[in-house]
């Protein structure tokens, strides 16, 4: 049955807006640092879109048809140097340029690795290295190096294999396909373009360690989440859950927070890293903990009311206030964030109070003097640190 018009219509815009969506999903994680592998099917553009963000970012790029080059592209030739005796992995004249060009030109580059999906296995496998830890036979890139790659799925693929999961735990995937509207709009005023959004580098910082406090609190929850690998084909070359891949969830988490992006992108980015299924339970979960805002509990911090029931959740609220505290430091920040922990071991979650305290405490800005209820709650960790006098309560040495 043909759709009616305005059904059609409808269905485009959601199209154009996944689209626009997987491209901020892509600019927050070449801003994280996190490799990032487009997956669609033959003649999607995602080659296309790659070109096309290098130029717009001035971004030194240099594609590798991954199918199409042996292991040594990656592991680097061996070469001899005839006085020592000893023998060194040369890199490739790619991986060199790349590097001149971050080095000597200070500007961007990116790795684009292509038809990933199509290398056989011994090259996936050299491929380890140099996406995870930037390294080329025993050349080092440079800091300023983004991943990105490209792949058919396997069963559309020329030739296709799966990846290994090693190399697919590497990545955050994103599903990459052109829909009508989209297209119609690149044919007749152009394509997209994808923007890496700019982030506050101290937002991000506290965000950071506040969601790596919740996953850790989560995992805590659900311990047969830390590791699960595929248990599919579906499922094979695909994002799994791993301590690793974990902390690429958070990373990307927070940094999808501080860029603004909305909550299709952040579940974009969080599925496409651990897994559909694992990155939906987590995502439920920090929904259904309604956590209050740090800043509110930092301004006022005689409101909060510690859910006695819920462990995890006044795990996470002091994980929370102690990241927001340490990312802007101030005398009333710091005794504020203290009154909070105070609450927390006076309502007997001491063990959580003092996991966070003694950061808390290690952190004391100059002229900052806890509370009597702070020395109250926290005497033990202000005694451990030498930050009580003698004498007893209420007072803090200057």
């Amino acid at each position: 049955m043909r759709a009616a018009p305005h059904a059609t219509a409808r269905r485009n815009h959601r199209m154009s807006q996944r689209h626009t969506d997987t491209c901020t999903a892509l600019g927050v994680a070449l801003l994280a640092d996190v490799p990032v592998i487009l997956w669609g099917p033959p003649g999607q553009g995602k080659s296309s879109v790659v070109q096309e963000l290098a130029r717009g970012l001035d971004a030194h790029l240099e594609t590798v048809i991954a199918s199409i080059r042996e292991p040594s592209d990656f592991a680097g030739l061996p070469v001899v140097d005839p006085v020592t005796r000893t023998a060194s992995l040369a890199a490739p004249s790619w991986a060199v340029r790349l590097r001149d060009a971050v080095v000597e030109e200070g500007r961007l580059g990116i790795q684009f690795y292509d038809e990933v999906s199509t290398a056989p296995p011994a090259t996936q496998a050299a491929l380890l290295r140099p996406i995870l830890e930037g390294v080329v036979g025993d050349l080092r890139l440079p800091e300023g190096v983004r991943t990105v790659a490209a792949a058919n799925p396997p069963d559309v693929a020329a030739d296709g294999w799966d990846l290994a999961p090693p190399v697919a735990n590497r990545f955050v995937h994103l599903s990459w396909e052109l829909d009508a509207d989209t297209v119609r709009e690149g044919f007749s005023t152009g394509w997209p373009a994808v923007a890496v959004p700019a982030v506050d580098d101290s937002e991000v910082a506290a965000l950071l360690t506040r969601t790596l406090a919740l996953v850790g609190v989560f995992l805590g929850s659900r311990p047969e989440l830390v590791t699960q690998l595929p248990r599919s084909s579906e499922e094979a070359g695909r994002a799994f859950p791993t301590p690793r891949s974990w902390e690429m969830a958070a990373r990307l988490h927070a940094f999808a927070r501080a860029a603004g992006a909305n909550s299709t992108v952040v579940t974009m980015l969080v599925a496409g890293t651990v897994g559909i299924s694992a990155g939906g339970m987590f995502l439920n979960y920090l929904r259904e903990l309604d956590l209050p805002d740090p800043e509110t509990l930092l301004a006022d911090p005689d409101s909060y009311v510690v859910d006695r029931r819920r462990t995890d959740r006044t795990y996470a609220v002091a994980a929370s206030v102690w990241a927001a505290t340490a990312a802007r430091n101030t005398p009333e920040r710091w005794v504020n964030c203290g009154t909070v922990l105070a609450a927390i071991a006076d309502a007997g979650s001491a063990d959580i109070a003092f996991s966070h305290g003694r950061r808390w405490a290690a952190a004391r800005p100059s002229g900052a003097m806890p509370t009597e209820r702070i020395v109250r709650g926290l005497a033990p960790i202000l005694r451990e640190l030498d930050l009580l006098q003698g004498q007893g309560q209420g007072q803090g040495r200057g």
